[in-house]
């Protein structure tokens, strides 16, 4: 099915089927999409609209793609949509992430078993009560490529949430005092960082009947500098999108196999 207001390919992202892999990597931001194309074999760019951009290649002998999804849940569940259209099926998203935990360091990984899902995008695929949970078989090959990665990496819940400021400054805000009752809330809870894609993805997964997961980036914790301790910044996600390629090679090993049993 393509959008309503296009023929032949999709309206936002401008794709058509054949034009992705059944496997598709999705960063946030577009620029990122040229360096995580680098680790496929023979990369060609496919798309470019909005804050759609589309590079696709090959990984183990199978079409594989990379599309960014811009930032927040809205602009996420569209690009999702699309490819769906398109056929692809399995996504792993790559992004960056504030740590919560005062464990959970600049520099290290968390892996989202689930989301916190404290955003909008998500309520118009499912009910509240419904959770935002990735997709075991692609949880467990994240987690076994952040393990062979040698990187510091968590596994668990983390928190979605449709306003940066809102979470950064929650004071400025009207509503600030149920801002920050609810962030003590997901501490409490375990919460390990704070993104704002993973919920919307996991929904519009669950609702189409497609794979999701999610490998962050830790770029900081303000959890560890309000508490006085060290707080290491950190940008390059080279390692989050290594585990993130490691892990499809992995999926596409495990369908194989599964094909030919």
């Amino acid at each position: 099915m393509s959008g309503p207001y296009a023929s032949g390919y999709e309206y936002h992202t401008h794709l058509k089927p054949g034009d992705v892999g059944r496997y598709v990597i999705l960063p946030g931001d577009p620029g990122r999409c040229e360096k995580i194309a680098k680790y496929f074999d023979n990369p060609q760019k496919i798309a470019s609209n909005r804050e759609y951009t589309t590079y696709t290649g090959t990984l183990c002998g199978e079409k594989v793609s990379v599309t960014s999804t811009g930032i927040g849940g809205p602009s996420a569940s569209i690009a999702m949509e699309e490819l769906i259209h398109c056929g692809a099926d399995t996504f792993l998203r790559v992004g960056t992430s504030g740590g919560m935990q005062p464990q959970v360091c600049g520099g290290d990984l968390v892996v989202a078993t689930g989301a916190v899902r404290m955003e909008g995008t998500g309520r118009e695929y499912a009910p509240i009560e419904f959770p935002a949970v990735a997709d075991f078989e692609v949880t467990s090959a994240l987690v076994q490529a952040a393990k062979e990665s040698g990187i510091r990496f968590h596994v668990g819940v983390v928190q979605c949430k449709d306003s940066f400021f809102g979470q950064h400054d929650p004071d400025s805000m009207p509503v600030g005092y149920d801002l920050k009752n609810k962030w003590e809330a997901w501490l409490r809870c375990g919460a390990l960082a704070s993104e704002m894609e993973s919920a919307a993805l996991f929904l519009v997964a669950a609702a189409r009947r497609v794979r999701a997961g999610t490998v962050l980036l830790v770029i900081g914790n303000q959890t560890r500098r309000a508490e006085g301790l060290e707080d290491v910044q950190e940008h390059d996600t080279e390692g989050a999108v290594k585990t993130a390629v490691a892990a499809i090679q992995k999926l596409i090993a495990a369908d194989r196999e599964r094909r030919n049993s």
